[in-house]
């Protein structure tokens, strides 16, 4: 496969410069700290930094031991964290194939010990699914014709935690601007890997993202409203990250 080969050609890879886009399938490996355990990934002889293992509503969710992981990101300026260059934005897909080598688990070193701050309270997450917010939400809008979301996944990806608060927002702008219409729409993306491996998602996964939006919307009480659903396929044409198309979009449309 595509990022097999450039492993072993590591020994020709430039380094990247910061601002430049990265795009790469790797195994995750936990770095030990007294505090918290930091998350890294290596491609191409080097080391990045890909986020602390923090509660599951922090922006970008730790990978899996025992799964690879799709990295796509552009490299920053910013002192390296844990041993690793930052990534910054960064956006993480868990594998869904098992794969036992990647299971390596570094210890602590003192050279890399964190300050680290919880998100949140220590305690359970008290059941957060995918409505709630972990954060307090600004006074909702109700002005206008329209009100615009947007929520981004993760390759192949679906609802997930980091979703509630766009979900809940959603909800409240409806109810509380009387909107006569939702409109849903679903994309499909595809990745150009910086190997040049393209990874395309799965066929009906704009179909799948867009319906199950609408759902949760009508099982959380908003059914009294017209929905329109759509999917788009974005997928023909990748680029070094597919992040930016992996979305949904939600426009509510108030009555006039």
């Amino acid at each position: 496969m595509a990022f097999l080969l450039a492993v072993g050609t590591s020994a020709v890879w430039a380094a990247p410069k910061a601002g430049e886009p990265l795009s790469f399938v790797s195994c995750p490996i936990v770095r030990d700290t007294r505090t918290v355990p930091c998350w890294l990934a290596e491609h191409g002889g080097e080391m990045y930094f890909l986020t602390l293992q923090t509660d599951v509503s922090a922006p970008v969710n730790p990978p899996w031991l025992g799964h690879r992981v799709l990295v796509e990101g552009v490299v920053s300026e910013e002192p390296s964290i844990c041993g690793g260059r930052v990534l910054k934005p960064l956006t993480l897909s868990v594998m869904p194939d098992l794969d036992a080598s990647c299971n390596t688990v570094l210890p602590a070193e003192e050279r890399y010990d964190l300050t680290f701050e919880p998100p949140r309270p220590p305690g359970p997450s008290k059941g957060r699914l995918a409505f709630g917010d972990p954060a307090a939400r600004d006074a909702v809008a109700t002005g206008g014709p329209a009100m615009d979301f947007s929520l981004a996944y993760e390759f192949d990806g679906q609802v997930a935690f980091r979703h509630a608060q766009t979900l809940q927002r959603i909800l409240d702008t409806a109810r509380a601007a009387q909107v006569e219409e939702v409109r849903i729409t679903g994309y499909r993306s595809a990745t150009r890997l910086s190997s040049g491996e393209v990874m395309r998602e799965r066929e009906d996964i704009a179909r799948r993202r867009a319906e199950q939006v609408r759902d949760l919307l009508v099982g959380a009480g908003l059914d009294s409203v017209k929905y329109t659903v759509r999917w788009q396929d974005r997928s023909k044409r990748p680029g070094l990250s597919g992040a930016e198309n992996r979305r949904v979009e939600v426009a509510l449309i108030a009555r006039r």
